[in-house]
This record gives C-alpha cells, sequence and structure tokens, in this order.
C-alpha cells in the first residue's frame, strides 16, 4: 500500500537526517522526573521538539520505553526504545474515561504530536475525558534506533516511473534493490522484528507500563489494521476502537497496491472533472477528457525536459494528494496551472516539499521495513511485470510509481511472516467511518472488517472521496465519534452487509 498519512498530520514529520544511529539498546533509557502521570515507573517530561517542534507549549508530555526486540525471546537483554507522548485528561475524576491510545497510520507515520491534535477538537470536549497517548513506532521518528537508508532518495528529479525501455526498467530495478540492501547493511537485526504484530505487542508493552488494564484505541488507515491485530491479540484490554478508513485485511499488502491503483485512477478523474468546473479559472480544460490529456501531455513534457528539481515523478506524487484529500483540489490546480501556462515549475515543487518527501527517508523505510515483512511479497519480477502492466492499461495514473514505491520488497532482507488471521469475534465494540470512494483504503475492506467483528458499526460517507477524515468538520462524523467516546454507544447494527449510518460527505471544496 502507499504510504498513507492521515489528513490531521499529513507533512508533520520535519525529520533530521545525517545523524549517526545508535545500536539496539540492552538498558532501559533514563529520564528525568516529571509530571506524574499513569505509569508508576514511568516519567513523563519534556517531549522531542528539534523533530516535533510544535509540541513546544502544546501541553503534551513525553517519555520513553524499552521493549524486546525480540518478543519471542524477549530475555537477550536487546531492546528498542519507544517515544511515547501524553495528553492528560483535564475532565473531572467522574468523567474521566481512561487511556486512549491513537496511531496516525503509514506505516512509517510518527504520532508523538498526534493527542494534541485529536483531544481538543472532538464536540462537546469529550476528548478532555481520557488521556490521549500516542508514541513513534518502532523504527520511527524519536524512537531509536530510527531507520534511515538512503538520505534523499526521492529527492528530484528521477527518470520516469513507467519501464518503457529497457534502460528504464534497470534504472528503477537497481535503485530498489540498492535501497533494500542498504536498509539489511544498517539494521541487520532490527528488519526481522518491524511486523505488525511487533507494533501491536508493543501496543501491549505500552498498556502494561501504563499501568492500566484496558485501553481504547483510534486508529487511522494503517493504524487501523493495527488496530485489528491488537484486538486479535489482546482482546481482554480493549474498551472501544475507532477505525477511520479501514485497511482491508485479506488484502496485505501486494493485492491492496493494486486494489489502490483501480482507486486512485477513478478519484483523480473525478478531479479532472472538478478542474474543468473551473476551466474559467484554471485554463486546463472544459471536460475530464480535455484535463486528463492535459495532465498526460505535461508529464510527458516534463519527462522530456525536466527541471532542476521537478520530474515526472515529483509531479505525480504532488497530483496524487488530490487522490487523497478534496481539500487539496484548489493549490494543486493552481500549481498545475502555473506550469501548464506560465513554465513556471517553483509553486508545483512547493507542494512536493510541503509533504517533507524528498528528505523523509525514515517514513519511506518503515513503511518498507513494516509491509516488506508483515506478508510475503512475489519475489520474481515476472509476477510484478505481468500484474502492473495489465493495469496500467487501464488504470495509468499511478500504477508504475506504486509499483516502484514498493519494489524495495522484491529484495527486503527480512524475513517475511504470515498475516495475522484477523478475529473480532472477542472485541466488545468497534465504531468505523469511513467514505465510500476512498481510494487509499478502498471501502471494501470497511465491510469485510465489519463482518468480522459483530459488535461493530461502520459509519459511511456516500460518494466521498476523502481519506481519513473524521475531525475534519464532518459534525455528522464527528458527533457520532464523540457520543461513541463518551457514553459507547454506536448506531444500531443492520441486517444487512453495508453500512449502519449514512452522513453526508463535505462538498468539493471552492477554488
Amino acid at each position: 500500500m502507499r504510504a498513507v498519512i492521515t489528513a490531521v498530520v499529513a507533512g508533520m514529520v520535519a525529520l533530521s537526517l545525517g545523524i549517526a544511529e545508535p545500536a539496539l539498546s540492552t538498558a532501559a533509557p533514563a529520564r528525568s522526573s516529571g509530571l506524574a502521570l499513569p505509569g508508576s515507573g514511568l516519567h513523563w517530561g519534556s517531549c522531542p521538539t528539534r523533530i516535533y517542534p510544535d509540541l513546544l507549549g502544546s501541553g503534551e508530555q513525553c517519555t520513553s520505553l524499552a521493549v524486546p526486540l525480540d518478543y519471542a525471546n524477549p530475555t537477550n537483554g536487546k531492546t528498542v526504545t519507544l517515544e511515547l507522548s501524553i495528553y492528560p485528561h483535564t475532565s473531572s475524576a467522574k468523567n474521566y474515561r481512561g487511556v486512549i491510545l491513537s496511531n496516525p497510520g503509514g506505516p512509517g507515520v510518527g504520532g508523538l504530536d498526534l493527542p494534541d491534535q485529536l483531544a481538543p477538537f472532538f464536540p462537546g470536549g469529550v476528548g478532555a475525558d481520557y488521556d490521549w497517548v500516542s508514541w513513534d513506532p518502532r523504527g520511527v521518528g524519536a524512537s531509536k534506533p530510527a531507520i534511515r537508508c538512503r538520505p534523499f532518495y526521492f529527492a528530484g528529479p528521477r527518470r520516469s516511473y513507467v519501464p518503457k525501455t529497457k534502460s528504464l526498467l534497470h534504472y528503477w530495478l537497481k535503485r530498489s534493490k540498492a535501497y533494500a540492501a542498504s536498509c539489511e547493511r544498517k539494521y541487520p537485526a532490527l528488519l526481522d522484528h518491524m511486523t505488525t504484530v511487533d507494533s501491536a505487542k508493543d501496543m501491549e508493552s505500552i498498556r502494561q507500563a501504563l499501568g492500566v488494564s484496558t485501553i481504547s484505541y483510534y486508529g487511522f488507515s494503517y493504524g487501523t489494521y493495527l488496530g485489528q491485530v491488537y484486538s486479535t491479540l489482546y482482546p481482554e484490554h480493549l474498551r472501544l476502537m475507532v477505525l477511520d478508513s479501514t485497511v482491508d485485511p485479506r488484502r496485505v499488502w501486494y493485492r491492496a497496491n493494486l486494489d489502490q491503483d483501480r482507486a486512485f485512477d477513478r478519484n483523480i478523474r473525478i478531479y479532472f472533472r472538478w478542474v474543468a468546473k473551473y476551466h474559467h479559472l484554471y485554463r486546463l480544460g472544459s471536460t475530464e477528457r480535455a484535463v486528463s490529456r492535459r495532465y498526460y501531455a505535461d508529464l510527458a513534457k516534463l519527462t522530456r525536459h525536466p527541471s532542476a528539481q521537478l520530474g515526472p515523478d515529483e509531479w505525480q506524487d504532488s497530483i496524487e494528494g488530490a487522490g487523497y484529500y478534496r481539500t487539496d483540489y484548489p493549490e494543486l490546480a493552481y500549481a498545475w496551472r502555473r506550469y501548464d501556462r506560465a513554465g513556471d515549475p517553483h509553486p508545483m515543487i512547493r507542494e512536493y516539499r510541503a509533504a517533507d518527501t524528498p528528505g523523509n527517508d525514515n517514513e519511506f523505510a518503515v513503511y518498507n521495513a513494516v509491509q516488506c515483512t508483515d506478508a510475503h511479497w512475489p519475489r520474481n519480477w515476472s509476477r510484478w511485470a505481468r500484474d502492473n502492466r495489465a493495469y496500467y492499461k487501464k488504470y495509468p495514473f499511478m500504477t508504475w510509481s506504486n509499483a516502484w514505491f514498493n519494489a524495495p520488497c522484491l529484495f527486503w532482507g527480512g524475513r517475511a511472516h504470515t498475516p495475522t488471521r484477523i478475529n473480532g469475534t472477542q472485541t466488545k465494540s468497534v465504531l468505523m467511518v469511513d467514505e465510500t470512494l476512498d481510494a487509499a483504503t478502498p471501502f471494501e475492506g470497511s465491510l469485510e472488517v465489519r463482518r468480522l467483528y459483530p459488535h461493530s458499526s461502520l459509519i459511511a460517507e456516500p460518494g466521498g472521496t476523502t481519506h481519513a477524515d473524521s475531525l475534519n468538520g464532518d459534525r455528522c462524523v464527528d458527533n457520532k465519534i464523540a457520543a461513541y467516546l463518551k457514553t459507547g454507544a454506536r448506531p444500531a447494527r443492520k441486517h444487512a452487509d453495508g453500512p449502519d449510518a449514512l452522513c453526508r460527505p463535505l462538498p468539493p471544496p471552492r477554488p
């Protein structure tokens, strides 16, 4: 699955590169005493604002927790260190509802600043009733070691994603193999222990360290799969669970990428229709077909004549944002117009940089470290070539960029595992929310997880194309989630195999 970042945290991680990595620890980290909060053995204090500058003055507290590198052999003394954050509850003891863990997705996205972006924004102030806890998962951000394999792997311009020649094919296979080899060379011990199961066991270690018998959980995108795995392994320790934009556990992960290729092609055509609607402003075409022709013509132009920092891949990666979030529509259309009408690449370069893509090797490295080892991937190029060529004929927008984003899995050094068989029968309560045209995690995933969790309810937003959109201003959705967190009440479950409640998605933006 292409790296997925939730709407509330897009572009938040500003990682400092080029720093020597610490070795795997063999002792618990020392930390100065701070505010007394959950967990008698944890000492909460200042947060790593060098990595997360927005946490300065946020009200969050942070701490470190050493967990086993290998849960199958926890007594060998080797540990990794997780960095945790907490946004403490401010309600009275009467209204206090315990600890809720949250994960923003990815895999590879840090979560330290997520509590501050969630707790204050629930309708009715219900967020104040919880201690909101998140963490940088193993290998990510402020956790140690933080995996960084080849800094500036995404610095542009790069050669075209579409391997129309043997030279281009060799270029991308060589790059992918070199990236996987670099990760294996730098982190030989860690790569075997980066699965979602490892992260779910880290969650259980966090729960134990906090000294609570149960937790609630709020997960976005990939974080919904983490929630599925945790609830399968530890259902007795889970109270409430909110899943926003749910991963289909049947598709992890090779097939999930092919599903995305189809869905993003649909969503980008929806975006092209929106651009055409405002042809009087953007002058990029007055019909979907005309805008599509203009897009692929500009892509071909950049393939032949890239600028110093903007080539066809950087262009496509930027426009791809419109397939995730409708809020991106106007800015991307403006940047596109500036290049197409005036030959000015700088607005699109700024869009590309806004997601910190050129320097964020940590996120990409962990993304691969998790997905390449969560499940078995085809290890022969002929299978990839056959599938992606067939999909490219029907869904050209993202097929090859998605393939190369995941191609390190062809050569990955970490041991691949068998995905967890998800079992939701023992999980007490789940609330899911999803837009029916979500491309990053197609809606079929929410329907499948609803089937697996008999004590779940699904809120659907028909026709919506935005990914992970809760707490973004849709009162219908946000009020239902707030009511669930306050009382545990969820929409009545219907007998039909579909959603249990409907909310109208937010309308497309105006320029």
